[in-house]
């Protein structure tokens, strides 16, 4: 399984990213060798994920997060509900 996410970093922007593996890859920005972007912004919150079957599908809605505006992540943000299971 693949993920497209988001992140809340710690000065409030939002960070979109893909992975295979979406707690390890928390965990790894999180331990500050994640991507540039999140190291010096620590702690990032998972807000919002998608899964996908293939990496392919993953990259292109990576790619559509990441041209979003703000106004655009958090509305995404606000209708997301993680599952704590």
């Amino acid at each position: 399984m693949y993920y497209a996410y988001l992140l809340q970093c710690a000065d409030n922007t939002i960070y979109a990213g893909y992975t295979n593996d979406l707690s390890q890859r928390i965990e790894a920005h999180n331990n500050g060798i994640g991507a540039k972007y999140t190291r010096s912004r620590l702690p990032v919150k998972l807000m919002y994920y998608e899964g996908f079957t293939s990496k392919s599908e993953a990259l292109k809605r990576e790619a559509t997060l990441k041209r979003l505006s703000r106004k655009q992540k958090i509305k995404l943000i606000e209708d997301f509900q993680i599952d704590p299971h």
